[in-house]
């Protein structure tokens, strides 16, 4: 499962941080059509684009084939994850919180679960990680979008598509449209670079993935109440306030990063018998573990501020950087596999390798860009 998060649609935060409540459900509502909308345009464009997109990524042979099965498995459950991103916007907004981390840690577990079920217990590979992201992202869906629906009933709100409203969304939705395109297609480089290191190799990142995205969606709970802070101030006009509770959810990030990722290397260091009876992918479980604790900080206070600038619609801006990012971060995990090849490296360095380019690259890149934004005011207006 990846933590690819598409925004609720900026007006959401501010009418509800202005005190309109109803009118701030109904935008939500629009969101999630439009949602939904958009990620069936995205799955059927991937599922029909796998073999090239993987093809254009260096992938050949066996390799070729495991990375377009993925893609072609973990596609549909694309509308699932956006829809619960638009969902989890409602719940911000209301400062409803604690369900959007029930079914975030709920997914996850469910995740790793079906993750173990379908890889190793019935043998189905790459293949069984893109099923069970699938199922674990339309679970999350309904767990949120029930109450969702419940909650806006409940305030007398529509719950039918208002086409003017699905349309004033459908402009930052074509924005986010390329983002997630360009997120998706770094996250299945990722899944292509595993697969041509070697079967131990990407049955270890497997796991190591499904922690990683498990503790990811522990980060984003954690920003969640600084995102919800600081779109209200926004929609309020307090932009000095806004700025300081940005600073106050980053640090925060960071030092959640920090607690999380000592957690998790030491679940790398005792647990990974519990994944594998294999004493070398045990080994490289561990490996991967430690690499992504030790990085973990930076995730955390990318998370944070990367929720803050969501939050605040400034989406143009991240859609151009994470396409930035894409285009700078595919080219080097070729590079990786290239010097990985060449060196004759070990499974163990291999595994390092890919984990410092996710975490010090893709995270990184998009760690610096954010950085840049929110020391400048321009992200602040832009909902206004």
């Amino acid at each position: 499962m990846c933590s690819l998060r598409i925004a609720p649609h900026r007006r959401w935060g501010r009418l509800l941080g202005a005190g309109k409540r109803r009118e701030g459900l109904e935008a939500g509502v629009d969101g999630l059509w439009l949602a939904g909308i958009i990620g069936v345009v995205v799955s059927v464009m991937l599922f029909v684009i796998a073999r090239p997109l993987c093809m254009a990524m260096g992938a050949q042979g066996s390799v070729l084939h495991n990375a377009v099965d993925y893609v072609r498995a973990v596609v549909f459950g694309i509308p699932g994850m956006l829809l619960v991103y638009a969902a989890n916007g409602i719940f911000r907004g209301l400062q409803k919180v604690r369900i959007t981390l029930v079914a975030a840690v709920a997914g996850a577990v469910l995740n790793t679960i079906l993750d173990l079920l379908f890889i190793i217990g019935f043998g189905w590979g790459v293949f069984g990680s893109g099923v069970a992201t699938l199922i674990s992202q339309w679970f999350m869906a309904v767990v949120l979008i029930v109450p969702a629906v419940l909650w806006t009933r409940a305030e007398d709100a529509r719950l039918k598509p208002r086409l003017s409203g699905v349309l004033s969304s459908a402009g930052d939705g074509a924005v986010l449209f390329v983002r997630t395109l360009a997120l998706r297609a770094c996250l299945v480089a990722n899944v292509v670079l595993a697969t041509h290191m070697g079967v131990q190799v990407l049955a270890a990142y497997q796991v190591v993935n499904s922690s990683w995205n498990f503790v990811l969606n522990m980060l984003d709970a954690i920003g969640i109440a600084g995102q919800t802070l600081v779109a209200a101030q926004i929609g309020a006009r307090h932009e000095r306030e806004a700025m300081r509770l940005t600073r106050i959810a980053g640090r925060s990030g960071l030092c959640g990063g920090v607690a999380i990722g000592i957690g998790l290397m030491i679940a790398g260091w005792c647990a990974s018998p519990l994944f594998s009876q294999s004493i070398e992918i045990q080994h490289l479980i561990t490996v991967g573990m430690m690499v992504v604790g030790v990085t973990l900080p930076l995730a955390g206070w990318m998370w944070a501020v990367d929720g803050i600038l969501i939050g605040a619609g400034d989406y143009r801006y991240l859609a151009l950087t994470c396409m930035a990012t894409a285009a700078i971060y595919v080219p080097c995990l070729a590079a990786i596999g290239w010097i990985c090849d060449a060196m004759q490296a070990s499974s163990a360095l291999r595994m390092a390798l890919l984990w410092l380019a996710v975490n010090l690259l893709f995270v990184g890149l998009r760690a610096v860009f954010n950085g840049f934004r929110i020391r400048t005011s321009t992200w602040l207006h832009i909902a206004h």
